[in-house]
C-alpha cells in the first residue's frame, strides 16, 4: 500500500488527511474513495484543471504527464512545476504529499 498524505485544505478537508492506496488508482480516484472530494468537472476525461493538484513529494515516482494533460495544466490557475491532474496522475510504489490549490478556473463548482 502507498500512503498519500493531503496538507489540510480550508474548504476540502480542514485537518488533511493520510489514506492507504494500491498503486495503479488516480489520485483524484483514490481522493474520492477517502471521502475527499477532488471537483473534477470533466469526469476524469482530461478536459479541464478542476483537479489540478501540486505534489509536494514524490513526483517523480509518477509517470511523466502525456501531452494532452500538459495542454490543459497550462490552464490551470497556480501552476507550478509540481502541478499534476489528479485524474491522470496515478499512484505508484513511493509515497506521496497532495496539496490541493485554493482555487481552481472552475467557473460553477459542483458542491455550490
Amino acid at each position: 500500500m502507498t500512503k498519500v498524505r493531503f496538507l489540510p485544505n480550508k474548504e476540502i478537508c480542514p485537518e488533511g488527511k493520510v489514506i492507504d492506496v494500491e498503486p495503479g488508482i488516480s489520485i483524484c480516484n483514490a481522493a474520492n474513495a477517502h471521502g475527499i472530494e477532488i471537483e473534477h468537472a470533466c469526469e476524469k476525461s482530461c478536459a479541464c484543471t478542476t483537479c489540478h493538484v501540486y505534489v509536494r513529494d514524490g513526483l517523480g515516482s509518477l509517470e511523466d504527464a502525456e501531452e494532452n494533460e500538459e495542454d490543459y495544466l497550462d490552464k490551470a490557475w497556480g501552476l507550478e512545476p509540481d502541478s499534476r491532474l489528479s485524474c491522470q496522475a496515478i499512484v505508484g510504489e513511493d509515497d506521496l504529499v497532495i496539496e490541493i490549490p485554493k482555487y481552481t478556473i472552475n467557473m460553477v463548482s459542483e458542491n455550490h
